[in-house]
């Protein structure tokens, strides 16, 4: 029975390599044939992000700046080249809900909506927020630049919790997608 069920099996096995062979093959009594292979890919959505830079300084405030009523400081951030070759976004978060880190020992605290940003230093700045917000779209392209600016804003006087002496940093999310 066993011997039986392994010779049926051989069988299937080779009228279905020799039905595939069969298929490859030409034959022609007129001394030519010819058959055909088709040769196919899919491409996919393909995006590529280049930042200058990984981190950007931010202007920190005098006491000239703490002294007037809302000191804002501009600062230039990464320049972004994006390719891709079907249409794109490129969005901003922060990874932080509601506060820049803070490093020190005097209880610091800065909302992230004190940090803006722009695509021109003399654009239009929109708060940082912990939703994806749109920098730029395009096309598809060999390389587009996109450049990048941030505005800080203080709260005036010495006393704010947002004044106090530390370290405040605030990681900040770039995404490129093509959807």
């Amino acid at each position: 029975m066993k011997a039986t069920r392994s010779l049926l099996a051989a069988m299937v096995l080779g009228t279905a390599i020799g039905a595939s062979q069969a298929n490859a093959q030409c034959s022609s009594g007129t001394g030519s044939c010819f058959t055909t292979n088709t040769a196919s890919v899919t491409v996919g959505v393909l995006v590529k992000l280049g930042m200058t830079t990984t981190t950007t300084a931010l202007t920190a405030p005098s006491v000239t700046d703490l002294e007037s009523a809302t000191p804002v400081l501009d600062n230039v951030g990464p320049v972004f080249t994006v390719k891709a070759n079907r249409s794109w976004n490129l969005k901003i978060k922060s990874f932080n809900a509601t506060n820049f880190d803070y490093t020190g020992s005097d209880l610091g605290v800065k909302p992230i909506g004190d940090l803006s940003w722009a695509i021109s230093s003399g654009g239009s700045y929109s708060a940082i927020t912990a939703s994806d917000a749109t920098v730029a779209s395009g096309v598809s392209s060999n390389g587009t630049t996109v450049n990048s600016f941030f505005r800080t804003s203080w709260a005036g006087g010495f006393s704010a919790a947002s004044n106090a002496p530390g370290t405040y940093s605030l990681p900040i999310v770039f995404t490129l997608t093509a959807p």
